[in-house]
């Protein structure tokens, strides 16, 4: 029972780091944007994030360097693609690109520097319950941090006039334009705060998951953060079923490794992106459904008298 809860642990806490990315990118996608460059935010978020914990001894400050610079980057970024129209697609590769090379080139100094000695959460008198308590209840505050996070974008997103703004530039730019709302600049903050949050998610991933720093450490989270937006068919509390369902994918191999089962680590390695393979061609198996739930203007740029 013990190594179940370990299990169940390191799931919820493997999958805070998808949720966070995934959620940023849904606030994208919801505005029309799609922003193939999370790969990139997330390595230049990890290596910002880290040195500045490094210097700095504060974890938050570590967490602020991250979310500012992806909310930079993810404005740079926005600013080819929503204003001199540059193809979204071709813009978000090159960021990733750009990301990784930027932040392996950084973080040259920082492959030997370790954190100081990381701090043990835990929720008072729930964290003593049988099972439970190590399952659930000993967690870094930012894994309880996403599920919140989730939960307010929902009610922002289905609950206030600025959500239902955010929603329409994403469906119709053209009929929130002719209503006065201005298009670019909600796209433009919204690639912000999408920024920021895949930001805090590399952040997290190299404070706290880790915690150290290690060229591309990333590893491909940032594309399952983005497939995930799909498999969750832009819903919050989807979004966190997935990054959760994906975490405890990727802490399954540990696990059957660590219980001595004969199976080649380079299959169990590949478990989380064949899982990712085959959940996308399962919902790439009904397209009508896609089209319903996906924004109408995903990945369309859009020009005010165009």
């Amino acid at each position: 029972m013990n190594e179940i809860a370990l299990l169940i642990a390191a799931t919820l806490s493997a999958g805070t780091v998808l949720a966070i990315a995934a959620l940023g990118l849904l606030i994208n996608e919801r505005a029309g944007v799609v922003n193939l460059g999370a790969e990139g935010l997330m390595l230049v978020a990890a290596i910002a994030g880290f040195a500045a914990a490094v210097h700095s001894g504060s974890d938050l400050l570590g967490f602020a360097a991250g979310m500012g610079a992806g909310a930079l980057l993810a404005a740079l970024s926005g600013v080819l693609m929503i204003w001199l129209g540059t193809n979204q697609y071709a813009t978000g590769l090159a960021l990733s690109l750009f990301g990784a090379g930027f932040s392996a080139f950084v973080g040259v100094e920082y492959t030997q520097q370790r954190l100081s000695e990381r701090s043990h959460f835990a929720v008072p008198g729930l964290a003593d319950l049988p099972f439970v308590g190590k399952a659930l209840f000993e967690h870094h505050p930012l894994v309880y941090g996403a599920l919140l996070l989730a939960l307010g974008l929902h009610l922002f997103l289905y609950r206030t006039r600025a959500g239902l703004v955010l929603r329409a530039v994403g469906e119709s730019p053209e009929s929130a334009h002719a209503l006065g709302y201005p298009v670019r600049r909600i796209r433009l903050a919204a690639m912000a705060v999408g920024g920021a949050l895949c930001g805090l998610a590399g952040a997290y991933l190299s404070i706290i998951y880790t915690p150290l720093w290690v060229e591309g450490m990333v590893a491909g989270k940032g594309w399952i953060a983005l497939a995930l937006t799909t498999f969750a068919t832009w819903r919050p509390a989807r979004v966190l079923l997935g990054a959760y369902l994906f975490g405890g994918v990727t802490m399954l191999q540990f696990h059957l490794q660590s219980e001595g089962i004969d199976i080649a680590s380079q299959w169990l390695s590949m478990l989380p992106y064949l899982a990712t393979i085959v959940v996308l061609v399962l919902i790439s198996r009904n397209p009508t459904w896609i089209r319903i739930n996906m924004p109408a203007s995903l990945g369309k740029p859009f020009r005010p008298g165009a």
